[in-house]
């Protein structure tokens, strides 16, 4: 199984590794080209505050799977892979590691998916944070109180809030028992109300763009199902952008579904520490750098 994470797992440099190799360099090239951002420079040298801007870290974590991608199936078919999930914007990668998307395509969305958000996110002073533990229900009643809504329900006990920032302080300030409220370093609220005026246009895109169906199973995160039609799939990767993150109920058909095995392509490492808690006992390899890509084919290849 092959999953791609979502927005806050790029860190300064992580791309170092990769541009060391003439291919994924190249690679990356084309996709800067593409895209209209110097990813090659922003995977390197670009701080941890220029990387946080959501037009730019969108493009550089999909570009990073896309690295990820070809290190690990290069030839087409990718007969090896028993099926695909994404978490956020990782839902693109995704996308193309099932065959609904060309890179071409997936491309072009995220540039208009990133930049959307990053000008929704500007015309409100909102963030989010992460909450571990306690009741949900309790935790959800806080929420309705305090104007906020979830985010991410990401398994394992953390759900992400969003909404304006003073109201996160409170939550902060007086979180229900038992929780624990983590800041998190992101431009807006994403997934939630404050992202519809970045709907339109991504409609637009979505409409001009080229889907196919599914070469392999692919899951939500609206609810965690199996997508069997490719423009039902683009569909939901709109709509996504306001409304929750279920990755709890992906992990959860993924189980289901029998999961034996987990990669989680570049900037690897969350989902990998969420399927610990959510899919216990399922081995997890998390592509950082090219020295992980043996790893993840002997997990492929079974060994």
């Amino acid at each position: 199984m092959i999953v791609a994470p979502g927005q806050g797992s790029q860190t300064p440099g992580f791309l170092d590794p990769w541009i060391a190799e003439p291919r994924f360099k190249e690679h990356l090239q084309r996709i800067s080209d593409s895209v209209g951002i110097d990813l090659v420079a922003h995977g390197t040298t670009s701080d941890a505050d220029t990387i946080r801007d959501t037009a730019i870290a969108q493009p550089l974590i999909v570009a990073a799977g896309l690295l990820a991608l070809e290190g690990l199936v290069p030839e087409k078919g990718k007969p090896r892979i028993n099926g695909t999930a994404g978490h956020s914007v990782g839902e693109i990668t995704a996308s193309v590691v099932a065959g609904v998307l060309s890179e071409e395509e997936a491309l072009r969305f995220v540039k208009q998916r990133s930049q959307g958000m990053a000008d929704a996110a500007k015309l409100e002073k909102t963030g989010m944070s992460a909450v571990i533990g306690g009741d949900e229900d309790l935790l959800l009643a806080r929420l309705a109180e305090l104007g906020l809504e979830p985010a991410n329900y990401n398994g394992g006990g953390q759900i992400v809030v969003a909404g304006a920032l003073d109201a996160l302080a409170k939550l902060a300030q007086d979180p229900p028992a038992g929780t624990r409220v983590i800041p998190l370093q992101v431009a807006g609220a994403f997934h939630t109300h404050y992202m519809q005026p970045s709907v339109d246009a991504l409609h637009e895109v979505a409409s001009s763009i080229w889907a196919s169906d599914p070469e392999l199973p692919i899951w939500t995160n609206r609810d965690g199902s199996l997508v069997e039609s490719g423009t039902t799939f683009v569909d939901l990767m709109v709509s996504q952008v306001t409304s929750p993150v279920r990755w709890d109920l992906t992990m959860a058909s993924l189980a289901e579904a029998g999961v034996t095995g987990l990669i989680e392509l570049a900037p690897a490492g969350a989902l990998a520490g969420l399927a610990k808690r959510g899919l216990k006992g399922v081995p997890t390899v998390a592509i950082k750098t090219p020295d992980d890509l043996a790893a993840a084919h002997d997990m492929m290849n079974g060994n």
